[in-house]
This record gives C-alpha cells, structure tokens and sequence, in this order.
C-alpha cells in the first residue's frame, strides 16, 4: 500500500515537535510553490517575524562558505543556535547546490544546533526572490532565532535575496578588483559590513583603501559600513567580525531603522506577489501561442510593449 503523502499541517506540527526531516520537507514545498507552499506560508506567518537574518553575498571564490563556516563556529560557541539558507539560482542537478567549499559547512551537519539547507528556484513562481522570505519565515515560526543567507555570487538574484536580510555583509578578497566589482553589482548600496577576507594575501590595504575612498563618495546615513579583515580558513577575525554584525544589529535596532526594513521588505514582498500572479492569471487567460506571438512582435519592434501588455492582459481585469 502506497504511503499517504503528509499535509503541509501535518508536517508544520510534527516540524514544531523537533522533526527535522518534517522542516526539510516543508522547505521543499516553499521551493516549489504553488498551493502547498501558501499553505505553509498561512501556518508560519503568524508565528514569525523576530528571526534575525544576516546575508552574505560577494563575488564566487571570495570565501564566503568559508566565512560562513566559520562564523557557525564561533556561534555555537556563544551558545546560539543558528539556521543558514545557502542560496543557488541554478539547477540543483547542475552541481550548483553543492559548490566546492560549500561542503566545508557540512563540518557542522551532526550539530543538534545548526540547521543548513541549500535551495534552488525549482520552478518556484517568482523564483527564489519568493521562496526566500517564506523559508525564513518558515525557519523563524519554528523558533530559529538567528538566520544566515549566504549567496553563490553577485547576480541580480543574490544582491536581491541579499540585500533583503536584516544585516548584510558583502565579501571581497584582496587585490581582485574587488572596488570595481562591488561598484558594477550594487553592492556598496546595501552593504551594512564590509569583510575583505584571505587577509594573510597582498594588496589588502589597497582593497580597504578603494572601498573607503567608495564610501566617503557614497550616500551613506548613520551607519558607516565598517571594513574587517579576515582568514576564515583559519578562524582569523571571526569574533570582530560578529561583533561588528552585533553592533550594527544594536544601531538598527535603537535607531527604529531595522523595523522599517521590515515593513519595507513585506510591502515589496506582496507587491512582487500580485505582479507574480497577474503574469500567472494572464498565461492562463493568453491562450495557444498567443504570448508567445506577442512577446515575439515586441522583440521585433512590430508591436509596442504597452499594447501587448494590454493584450495579455485581457480578461484579467489590470
């Protein structure tokens, strides 16, 4: 007799009871999408909203599992529990999802206090932008206070996903053209913290000097994103690292600045829901090859974007 597949309820409450097997199943769920997802994203909405989440993004090879790693280490030995999303855009059958020194992390896999989890956009509607909120959300309704999002790279998505946690932390490694890169992707617009790690290589000092000189011609409010040099491969500059991270949770927090991020990232959450389900409702209601026609007369400039939009979006009322 085939085994009756548990409900998003079922496996919310045996996930509430300590079943992490219930939590891997649950975040499979948000990763697809569709009525199984909203379903759990209903049971941890009201549950959620005090997770701290810090993102670490930067460009591939800087280290960031590394970092990530290691900052794991160092709190557990505080005594915190921690939840990490390890974000990859690409295919989960692409090998993406298990990158190189990724697998460091898996030195904390049989800590009790330490729950990691890749994730893919596996077809989510909207993709991870989407699945990302609803799995902290997921993390924190069933009690994981501290949240760490790391990033593959510095693409749209990863700034994006990123630049939505409550603290994020962009790393760079020295002597790598690391200014020019941070300036391309937009990551001196949301770096709160700035680590340069492999900090036992040359051209360190030069790195720190092209991001101050970055910030004094950024618009920055009252945080000034501090620089902390580290060898995460050697545990080097882990503690003043999350110090800096404790500081700047503490600045936010007083000032009321990590409340209005909040409400900030929930009002462009629902507005990238609505968006997402207008596209869904239209292809539903833009039969045959019609969109695709459409989509093709834009490209080759035989119809105008605001017509065909108009045209696909017939029927469903915008």
């Amino acid at each position: 007799m085939a085994r009756r597949d548990r409900s998003p309820e079922e496996l919310f409450a045996a996930a509430q009871a300590g079943d992490r097997a219930a939590l891997a199943r649950l975040l499979s769920l948000i990763e697809r999408g569709g009525d199984n997802a909203r379903a759990v994203g209903r049971l941890s909405y009201p549950l959620g909203g005090t997770a701290y989440t810090v993102g670490l993004t930067g460009a591939p090879g800087a280290g960031k599992s590394t970092l990530t790693s290691a900052t794991i280490g160092h709190v557990r030995s505080l005594g915190n529990e921690v939840a990490v999303l390890a974000i990859d855009p690409s295919s989960p059958f692409s090998g993406g999802a298990i990158l190189g020194d990724r697998v460091r992390m898996q030195d904390h896999a049989t800590d009790p206090g330490v729950f990691i989890r890749s994730m893919a956009t596996r077809g989510h509607l909207g993709g991870l932008s989407l699945a990302t909120p609803e799995a902290v959300r997921l993390l924190d309704a069933l009690g994981h206070e501290l949240v760490l999002i790391e990033t593959v790279g510095v693409g749209q998505v990863e700034v994006e996903i990123a630049g939505k946690a409550d603290t994020t932390v962009v790393v760079v490694n020295p002597g790598w053209g690391d200014a020019v890169q941070a300036n391309k992707a937009g990551l001196m617009e949301i770096a709160d913290i700035f680590v340069i790690n492999k900090a036992d290589r040359k051209g360190v000092d030069d790195t720190r000097r092209d991001l101050e000189q970055m910030l004094e011609l950024s618009q920055l409010g009252d945080w000034r994103p501090p620089i902390i040099p580290t060898v995460a491969s050697q545990g080097e500059g882990i503690e003043t690292f999350w110090n800096a991270v404790s500081d700047h949770r503490a600045h936010i927090t007083a000032s009321g600045e990590l409340e209005r991020r909040r409400e900030r990232r929930l009002r462009e959450e629902l507005r990238e829901i609505i968006v997402r389900r207008l596209e869904m409702r239209a292809r539903e209601i833009c039969t045959g090859d019609r969109w695709d026609d459409l989509e093709t007369g834009v490209a080759r400039r035989k119809v105008d974007p605001w017509a065909a939009a108009d045209e696909m979006l017939k029927g469903v009322g915008a």
